[in-house]
């Protein structure tokens, strides 16, 4: 189906955080307008006022829309840098950069020697056990919901669960769980008043949110120096690649990652894929006639229905031509994933939810290049294991409500979504 209610160019202002309020079809329907008659689209940005480190506005940034620009600025990380002010829109200060991006947000060669750390603690015996625990924990989860659920599809099922296998492959314990929860919440809400209390500075609270992850990773990691399992914490801490280890810190903004855009990520893709399951029936009796024979197609559209991370920044190292734009160095680029999987170029039918796609490349898991998601594998088994166990088990399982919106320009996040199994 099209998007609706087109916005005018000269109206659609991607900074505004009214835009980000609309409803999913407008914003579809403008980034459409952008694609099609400004792909490249230059936008100021707005000053960060009323917190603990009230900012002024810095000097803007381009849109990138295309799915073809999006790709050429992830394949080129010599030119389109993640380090300078981390990946978020405003240049973060660097401790806030340690707590919270960590490995997205360096370049070479910081960024291959920790992917290389991180890459060789998820070897195929660890990968293995993780992979074993999912089934497990689905069925713990669904056991959860259908005895004691709440009637909020997140809260019971598409929270609770990625971040279950995140903790459990970590090594967090239970009780630490909801903690962790807390504070991924706390650290993507960008200010949701929904999340963040009223007459709480939400700079504040996003720094407590992620100095308490630091100090559950921190203690952790120290334990198991000495006291090692079978887990990646142990894994991590106690590799050695070429005599490089991880310092405390990169194990606690590791861990912070994973919690936040490893555990938000899922959970999101999740829940717009009940909400767009619900919405298109046909689609379910799809994969309730033959669930294994659609699983792969399925999964990969649900991501790319989804979009679970709207942009990411990147920011130039030397001038650069961009399908004929002029790009500065220093200049400060968005590439938006989201509507790069829409692009009527690429995608056909784009505006179709249909799990029988292919081919599908798209970049729900970030474009290709050396910051392509590390954790995609285990994202995709564990969407594929929910949807099996929850249309195996309630194959009439569907949303009651409109999803309600995350307040967000860069999570497509659900906050709730009412359902009944």
């Amino acid at each position: 189906m099209e998007p609706t209610t087109p916005l005018p160019l000269d109206a659609i202002d991607l900074s505004s955080l009214e835009f980000w309020e609309l409803p999913l079809a407008q914003r579809d329907a403008a980034f459409a307008t952008l694609r099609r008659e400004q792909p490249i689209a230059f936008y100021e940005e707005l000053a960060i006022e009323n917190t603990i480190i009230d900012m002024p506005a810095g000097p803007g940034y381009y849109a990138l829309t295309k799915h073809r620009d999006v790709a050429t600025a992830s394949r080129h990380p010599e030119v389109f840098l993640s380090g300078p002010g981390a990946v978020s829109l405003m240049d973060l200060p660097p401790e806030m950069v340690e707590y919270f991006s960590g490995m997205i947000s360096t370049d070479n060669p910081k960024h291959a020697r920790l992917r290389r750390i991180v890459s060789n603690a998820f070897n195929p015996r660890n990968v293995r056990a993780v992979e074993d625990s999912i089934e497990r924990v689905a069925r713990e989860t669904m056991d959860r919901a259908a005895s004691e659920g709440t009637g909020d599809f997140i809260a019971d099922i598409a929270a609770p669960f990625p971040l279950q296998i995140i903790c459990d492959m970590m090594g967090v314990p239970p009780s630490e769980y909801a903690t962790a929860l807390r504070c991924s919440n706390v650290i993507l809400s960008m200010g949701d008043p929904d999340i963040i209390p009223e007459g709480t500075d939400p700079v504040i609270a996003t720094l407590e949110a992620g100095a308490t992850l630091t100090a559950i990773m921190e203690d952790l990691g120290r334990y198991r120096v000495e006291n090692p399992i079978d887990d990646i914490t142990s894994a991590l801490v106690n590799a050695e690649i070429e005599d490089e280890k991880l310092t405390q810190q990169e194990l606690a903004s590791f861990f912070v990652l994973l919690v936040t855009a490893g555990n938000e990520t899922t959970r999101t893709a999740i829940g717009h894929g009940l909400n767009a399951l619900t919405k298109h029936p046909d689609q379910r009796d799809i994969l309730l006639a033959d669930y294994d024979a659609h699983a792969k197609t399925a999964v990969d559209e649900i991501v790319r229905w989804a979009s679970p991370v709207t942009w990411m920044r990147r920011t130039l190292a030397e001038d650069y031509v961009l399908s004929g734009t002029e790009l500065s160095a220093g200049d400060k680029v968005l590439l938006f994933y989201n509507s790069a999987n829409r692009d009527e170029d690429v995608f056909e039918n784009p505006f179709d939810f249909d799990v029988t796609r292919t081919p599908n490349d798209h970049f729900g898991f970030g474009a290709p290049g050396p910051h392509f998601c590390l954790g995609a594998h285990l994202a995709r088994r564990e969407i594929n294991v929910m949807f099996k166990e929850l249309l195996t088990r309630f194959p009439q399982v569907h949303a009651t409500s409109e999803p309600s919106q995350l307040r967000s320009s860069f999570v497509n996040g659900i906050k709730r979504l009412d359902y009944s199994l």
